[in-house]
């Protein structure tokens, strides 16, 4: 199976109009920015994105939000980008909010092929609307539905022509997780080698569950706060 490409744009040449889409990335750590820029030039629209967040409201998923090609986006951040809150406020975009190690949980079980586990976090809040709730062993637990997606974009280091990814760092968040969930997995990665040449015992994910790789090209080393202070505070 040939599965690398040349550039993000023919990688992602399938992704149409409303699909679900899952992208890896902690704030701006991880993003598959290649694959964003793509999505943002191709103009699909009416996205259901699933996200820890959304960028901000220049940088990842907050172009394509810029551009209104989200219809609704699944995350537990949001608080990062204006464009968000305005769109939400104004009702052009749905929202639905998870707490943070429920998402995680909830994409890693689709990925595993569990379709519902019980957790307690959100039990008694508005988390729990119109959900099942069960009590085990004295304790409240509330049913949470996994997540998979049409296709799922990630960031890697590193990966080889079958597929197989390392991550650095802070970038091994909702990648591999969503790598798994998703059912057409596209990564781009900072560096392409053959088959062989990873270390085996250093890939943090299998080949298995990667349709297409690309190398990716000019990566920015983005901030989303940057705090400093004078050599007098120190």
């Amino acid at each position: 199976m040939q599965k690398v490409y040349e550039t993000a744009a023919e990688a992602v040449f399938d992704i149409e109009d409303g699909v679900t889409l899952m992208s890896g990335g902690f704030g701006l750590c991880g993003n598959p920015e290649n694959l964003i820029r793509a999505l943002a030039d191709k103009g699909v629209k009416d996205l259901t994105v699933i996200s820890n967040n959304c960028g901000t409201d220049e940088y990842g998923l907050g172009l394509l939000l810029q551009n209104r090609q989200i219809r609704k986006m699944v995350s537990s951040y949001v608080g990062e980008n204006k464009n968000f809150e305005g769109q939400f406020l104004s009702g052009e975009l749905e929202v639905e909010l998870n707490p943070q190690g429920t998402l995680a949980e909830r994409i890693r079980a689709g990925g595993a092929g569990i379709p519902a586990f019980y957790t307690p976090t959100g039990y008694g809040t508005v988390v729990a609307d119109g959900k099942e709730t069960r009590e085990f062993d004295g304790r409240h637990y509330v049913m949470e539905r996994a997540l998979t997606a049409d296709f799922a974009i990630v960031k890697a280091y590193k990966g080889d022509t079958q597929g197989n990814l390392i991550f650095r760092a802070t970038a091994r968040n909702f990648n591999p997780l969503m790598a798994m969930a998703g059912r057409i997995t596209i990564a781009e990665v900072e560096e392409l080698v053959e088959p062989g040449e990873l270390d085996p015992d250093e890939i943090h994910l299998s080949g298995v569950y990667v349709q297409r790789i690309l190398k990716g090209t000019d990566y920015e080393k983005w901030i989303e706060q940057r705090t400093t202070r004078t050599k007098e505070s120190k």
